[in-house]
């Protein structure tokens, strides 16, 4: 994670973009006159949004759990998937 000047970055926009898209980094932009910003990826942001959706769900997230220790202790099952 890196921090930089909000006016560094909308100097250098395109590149700071390109580093949070293809280096998965997070960009902290800092503001004299307000709270900073984190700037990071759209693909970075949706697992974001997916790990917390999952995680609210105590059900589905402990679900979850159980598969990974079944997987770990080599109960999972290898499937074909079906063409349609």
């Amino acid at each position: 994670m890196i921090a930089r000047s909000f006016s560094n970055v909308r100097q250098n926009f395109k590149y700071y973009c390109d580093r949070a898209t293809e280096n998965f980094e997070k960009i902290i932009i800092t503001r004299e006159r307000g709270d900073n910003v984190v700037m990071l990826s759209e693909a970075e942001y949706n697992n974001l949004m997916e790990n917390l959706y999952v995680r609210s769900d105590p059900d589905y997230y402990n679900e979850l759990l159980q598969s990974i220790e079944q997987l770990k202790k080599g109960k999972g099952q290898k499937r074909d998937l079906l063409d349609e």
